[in-house]
């Protein structure tokens, strides 16, 4: 099974797809470049990492794409595990040269799986369980898992939510919000045929991380 959001969640993909919109270069994809797929990557089996965020920085991960660069503030408080190993994997060049492989207009774009099967990880798991009253809203950015995991597990794959109000269940951590380059989240949105991978190729040629 690959590391898709749960099944409730296809469900409701269907009651929003149809949320997209007009003939802005956003809502038609057109400032996206034409790129072929990287070669997928083998599974990894890495050790977590032990470093943890310093609670009086700010974290921002920052993905290069092939649609525009889209930036993400990460919350230390929500998910201080989760963070951490983002912080990690992107430093260590994790997430660069891979795509969006799962793509739902009007719902979320997803990534983080250098094999591009969707099951994909780098072999240990993260946890940080969102509070109750969690919202994914328009601009979230959490983290997948399969249905069996629990609350909050988390491994590489991560989604932004596209849709005002995703309206999922709190079980997905919460790792931060995108707060530069929503229009480019929007392009890769826009390229969303269904629930699966993209019309084309939209990969993540780099994220670099920036503390402050």
């Amino acid at each position: 099974m690959r590391a898709p959001l749960v099944a409730v969640a296809l469900a409701l993909a269907v009651l929003v797809a149809g949320c997209g919109g007009g003939e802005d270069t956003a809502a038609t994809g057109e400032e996206c470049a034409s790129v072929e797929a990287p070669a997928t990557r083998a599974p990894e089996t890495r050790e977590a990492p032990t470093e943890k965020l310093d609670p009086d920085k700010t974290y921002t991960l920052t993905f290069e794409t092939s649609c525009g660069s889209f930036t993400v503030e990460l919350d230390s408080d929500l998910a201080p595990n989760t963070g951490a190993s983002l912080v990690a994997l992107a430093r260590d060049g994790y997430f660069d040269d891979t795509i969006f492989h799962r793509v739902v207009p009007g719902f979320v774009i997803q990534g983080g799986d250098p094999t591009q099967s969707g099951s994909g990880g780098p072999g240990y798991s993260t946890v940080d369980v969102p509070p109750a009253d969690t919202k994914y809203t328009e601009g979230v950015v959490a983290m997948a898992k399969t249905g069996l995991e629990p609350a909050g597990t988390a491994g590489s794959q991560f989604f932004v939510v596209t849709g005002e109000d995703a309206g999922l269940p709190p079980d997905y951590a919460v790792v931060g919000k995108v707060t530069d380059g929503m229009d480019t989240v929007r392009r890769i949105d826009a390229l969303g045929v269904g629930d699966g991978p993209p019309s084309r190729p939209v990969v993540v040629d780099r994220v670099t991380v920036a503390e402050s």
